[in-house]
């Protein structure tokens, strides 16, 4: 595709492109006042807003040929604006496709399978939105959100009552409230953080990226925020109702999984803490394969907690209601494979214990010698996705001497979120040196300097849970770094690179995903989703429209999008999601019209089951 250049032609394109811009800061500034209402409706505030934005200039239709000379047709495609994309009945509301409840009980119940990920073939996919329940309200900004959460938005009180004693979730009026409490931390997640950080480093910033297994309402990584430590916490669907939709409803990072057959999927030394509080997983199963996976995505020097059954299980195991021995046979078993994993038991009070990672193989000469230490063959341990765990383990990187800590010693948090990490100071990131990561991290930088001048409301706390689908190293969700938000780094299967060890040496979190697939989360969990470069990436692999069609499934009523991509990519998406209840306008990338990459910004309409939507343009 040709583009003018003259310089006439410049100053026309230059002019519409401060005009462009002004328009959408405006356009977000009307956006900002209905969402901040809380309600996702104007209520009374419209009068208002027309008053205090009479001098914009708001560009009801921004068209992509406006600013680039009609190059490229007028968007009229009467085949494709024809197709509606229609509303789901009202019992999807809060679908979950690839741990759907009906086709998970046709799997086997042994080692967890039925509730590992079993996703619909392509002739099953629903291809209709997901409505939202009526009286869906916008989340309280965080830090408020930690404690409450609208009734409307996960309707469902049994853990209210189920977990009453122990202070999970109480339910008053409109709202639940989350007290804090959970099941071995019944004087609050607070109490318990303070026990966890009078043994672990976690005020110095050591301990960054935590993992909680079994997770509840995940109270343990809503308190750990405030010690500037980001916890992946996960829980399989269903197995308390609701649960890992209430942790994100309340702001805390969070996915459907559990512990079966399958790795999880994340990177080997991710973590720097991994923890169970009476999570039920049975940790001495399988020849000790659930520990030797904690194993493999714990950093070297990092730390495993056990909070709960079988821990002093002498002076518990009547209240926990099981037999002695066979809490004894369990906990031994534990100590038998974390002596094999050369962990070194740290604390152990009450019915709390904590095991270290050693740093090095060098450390741990005596498992050499042990005719039960099976290494694991595979070359690669960062590829989890869809990989069968094994009862091996992973051996570490080569170290030097024998209190290097291998695959490299990290910079305590915030320094190691800028400080080269590890994998790209080794050379294990085809094509990029320390040197090329700085650059990288400048033009992120600039990128999201730009879309605040977009979108103004992007670190204002409007968006408290973001997801960047194509994550690279990291460089969105760094230059976004505030304690208002957090960002979900996803990085695909069929990524060039291998980046997510990257992203958690940085002190971030993320995850492994196929988009060809639905994400493990509920509907409605993501306040803001940023897709750079996605749709060129699975070009010919699967649908645009099941991509789109998923992204509008985890995206919140009145939650935004941000894409960046080729022109002629955008223009597509744009015409698909006009479809799909979503209002966009097209701008030029930051350097210029004459960069062939845009940014298209998208806002989802609200809308509920039953209801009709509210356009905000």
């Amino acid at each position: 595709m040709a583009l003018k250049s003259s310089s006439a032609d410049g100053r026309t394109r230059s002019s519409i492109q401060i005009f462009i811009v002004a328009g959408l800061c405006c356009f977000f500034y009307i956006l900002g006042a209905w969402q901040r209402s809380g309600f996702g409706k104007a209520d009374n505030l419209a009068e208002r807003i027309i008053k205090s934005t009479a001098d914009c200039n708001i560009i009801p239709n921004l068209t992509f040929e406006t600013h680039h000379g009609g190059d490229v047709g007028p968007d009229d495609d009467s085949e494709s604006k024809s197709k509606i994309y229609q509303p789901c009945p009202s019992r999807f509301t809060d679908y979950t496709p690839c741990q759907d409840q009906s086709r998970a009980m046709t799997f086997p119940r042994e080692n967890m399978i039925y509730r590992e990920r079993h996703c619909p073939p392509q002739q099953e996919k629903l291809h209709c939105l997901i409505p939202a329940p009526k009286g869906y309200v916008t989340p309280f900004p965080w830090p408020k959100s930690r404690d409450y959460v609208p009734f409307a938005n996960a309707p469902y009180k049994s853990l209210t009552v189920e977990k009453a004693i122990q202070n999970w979730v109480q339910y008053e009026g409109n709202v639940f409230r989350f007290p804090g409490g959970g099941t071995q931390f019944p004087q609050g997640a607070d109490k318990y953080i303070d026990q966890l950080a009078s043994v672990l480093p976690i005020a110095n910033g050591t301990v960054r990226t935590a993992l909680d297994t079994g997770c509840g309402v995940a109270s343990l990584g809503a308190y750990l925020w405030s010690r500037n430590v980001i916890a992946m916490s996960f829980a399989p669907r269903d197995s308390h109702e609701a649960q890992v939709q209430f942790a994100l409803e309340r702001g805390v990072p969070a996915v459907i999984g559990v512990f079966g057959t399958v790795k999880l999927p994340y990177p080997s030394r991710a973590f720097d803490m991994a923890h169970c509080s009476r999570c039920l997983i049975p940790w001495g199963a399988n020849d000790g394969m659930y520990l030797m996976e904690v194993d493999r995505v714990l950093r070297p020097g990092g730390y495993w907690v056990l909070s709960g059954p079988p821990i002093n299980w002498k002076n518990n195991y009547r209240s926990w209601q099981r037999p002695k021995e066979e809490l004894q046979e369990e906990q031994r078993k534990i100590e038998e494979t974390a002596k094999l994993l050369c962990w070194d038991k740290k604390y152990e009070n009450g019915e709390m214990a904590i095991w270290q990672k050693r740093l090095n193989a060098d450390s741990c000469r005596a498992r050499q010698d042990d005719s039960r230490a099976t290494l694991c063959k595979s070359t690669d341990t960062d590829d989890a996705w869809y990989k069968q765990m094994e009862a091996c383990i992973t051996p570490y990187p080569d170290s030097g001497s024998s209190d290097e800590v291998a695959g490299g010693q990290l910079k305590v948090y915030p320094e190691r979120l800028y400080a080269v990490p590890p994998r790209v100071a080794s050379g294990s990131v085809p094509g990029v040196s320390a040197k090329t990561y700085q650059v990288y991290n400048k033009e992120w930088k600039k990128h999201v300097n730009a879309y605040k001048k977009i979108n103004k409301l992007l670190d204002s706390g409007r968006y408290r849970n973001i997801m960047d689908m194509n994550a690279g190293m990291g460089g969105f969700a760094a230059a976004l770094e505030s304690p208002k938000l957090w960002v979900m780094n996803v990085v695909p299967t069929i990524a060039e690179k291998s980046t997510l060890g990257v992203i958690y040496e940085r002190g971030l979190i993320g995850i492994y995903h196929d988009w060809c697939e639905a994400f493990s989360t509920y509907p409605r969990t993501y306040d803001l989703i940023h897709a750079n470069g996605v749709f060129s990436l699975y070009e010919d692999r699967c649908s645009m429209e099941d991509i789109l069609l998923e992204m509008d499934r985890i995206l919140r009523p009145e939650g935004a999008v941000i894409f960046r991509d080729e022109v002629n990519v955008l223009i597509k998406v744009r015409k698909m999601v006009g479809q799909m209840r979503w209002n966009t306008k097209m701008v030029d990338h930051e350097d210029g019209p004459l960069v062939p990459e845009k940014i298209l910004v998208a806002v989802k309409q609200y809308w509920v089951a039953g209801g009709n939507s509210t356009s905000r343009q």
